[in-house]
């Protein structure tokens, strides 16, 4: 049965990565990510982490696809945009200098970290009846206390995704056509 229950897993998650990577239509590409998603929370289910299944369909196939889709929608997808005039002067060398600016200060809170990426934790604590939430204020200490900056960085990638959604969104006009 555990077999079977993470091959469907897997082939929800392989169908869904495909399908954000091969469709042209942006609302596409979220729905397939959303079926990524729950093939993810179903493993989970599968190896008894029931927390983290719950958290992954309520915090990443409920709130951040539901963003995307804003953004999205939003954005009018059904209108065409000339690609080849840029909003800002000189965006492309601007946008570099940012992103060089961005990786620098990434390196430098490395560097600087003590902690930097070393592996931090005692192993599960025991729930009892006097301390029912023992792995919860464990996992709430270890993200916000010990891996702040990685939870940050995540928190980065979003924004970078939502960035990518714009642009992917967005429909050039065609050429001699006067649309």
């Amino acid at each position: 049965m555990e077999l079977f229950v993470f091959v469907v897993a897997a082939a929800m998650v392989l169908v869904g990565a495909l399908g954000v990577v091969t469709r042209s239509n942006p609302v596409h590409a979220a729905m397939s990510l959303v079926l990524t998603l729950f093939g993810i929370a179903v493993m989970f289910v599968a190896h008894n982490a029931h927390f983290l299944a719950a958290v992954q369909v309520i915090v990443y196939a409920g709130a951040i696809v539901v963003l995307f889709l804003f953004v999205i929608m939003l954005l009018g997808v059904d209108q065409a945009e000339d690609l080849s005039v840029e909003p800002i002067t000189n965006q492309r060398p601007l946008a570099a200098i940012i992103g060089l600016g961005v990786t620098g200060i990434v390196i430098a809170a490395i560097v600087s970290s003590r902690a930097g990426f070393r592996v931090i934790g005692d192993g599960i604590n025991e729930t009892t009846v006097e301390s029912p939430d023992a792995n919860i204020t464990q996992l709430a200490r270890a993200i916000f206390s010990d891996n702040v900056f990685a939870f940050e960085i995540t928190s980065v990638l979003l924004l970078v995704a939502v960035i990518g959604t714009v642009v992917m969104a967005r429909k050039s006009k065609s050429v001699g056509t006067g649309k």
